[in-house]
């Protein structure tokens, strides 16, 4: 990435007269599909009652928190927090989804990978959030995970003692395909708006999140299989049971 790309991207209109949208080139897919030979775990539907605060308690009570009790997660929790963040509210359209978070163009470039750790139903491992299906599909389950992640993070140990850590990549052609000139600005903007809604689903389940800018890009991407070029990390986000 350009030293000041994110400044030189402030004076680059949005216009989409160059992008390849307006050439006629097909519109890339909406997600990642599921790899050939991996079958997607269905998650159940995030519950009306799960939540133990109004909005505007969660906002107040909003911090970050490092620190979580050894407790589990449940599948729900994590159902409502992966519906918070990336899950979709309306399919009418198969190649238009919209989701409960804002996207320029509707484009929705991030992917959602967890690190889990301890969730009900679910083994150690890595997977990664289908949105349109509201799955998950399993990634690898590499050996000392949680030493893994806590590297990949600059030794910020909470990192790997969570109980699940979500891991946001970028698929940037999403993005460029629509906003080739805008799009280094759009794709950080656009997950910002992930990991708020991330904060107040956890404030409002019990949980707590820290948000992780602070990591090794290089280890971040290996982790995950990701070429670093194409697709990346962005943003990392240990939960746990909150302590307080």
């Amino acid at each position: 990435m350009p030293k000041n790309a994110l400044r030189d991207s402030n004076s680059v209109s949005f216009r989409m007269s160059e992008s390849d949208q307006s050439r006629g080139v097909p519109m890339p897919p909406i997600q990642k599909p599921a790899p050939k030979g991996k079958i997607p775990i269905q998650l159940p539907a995030p519950p009306e009652s799960l939540g133990r605060k109004y909005l505007k308690r969660a906002i107040a009570d909003r911090k970050s928190r490092r620190s979580f009790t050894e407790n589990p997660i449940s599948l729900e929790e994590l159902s409502l927090l992966l519906w918070a963040t990336q899950g979709v509210r309306d399919r009418t359209n198969p190649n238009r989804i919209y989701r409960n978070v804002p996207s320029a163009g509707n484009r929705h470039a991030t992917e959602t990978y967890l690190a889990v750790f301890l969730v009900e139903g679910l083994a150690k491992g890595l997977y990664r959030y289908l949105p349109a299906d509201h799955a998950l599909v399993p990634v690898s389950r590499p050996q000392r995970l949680e030493e893994k992640v806590s590297e990949a993070c600059m030794g910020q140990r909470f990192a790997g003692s969570a109980a699940v850590t979500f891991i946001w990549s970028v698929v940037r052609y999403r993005t460029e395909w629509r906003y080739p000139g805008a799009s280094i600005k759009i794709l950080a903007l656009d997950v910002g708006h992930v990991c708020q809604n991330l904060y107040l689903a956890c404030e409002a389940i019990g949980c707590g999140t820290c948000a992780i800018a602070a990591y090794d890009q290089e280890k971040a991407d290996a982790l995950l299989g990701l070429d670093g070029d194409d697709e990346f990390v962005i943003y990392i986000a240990p939960v746990g049971k909150a302590e307080d």
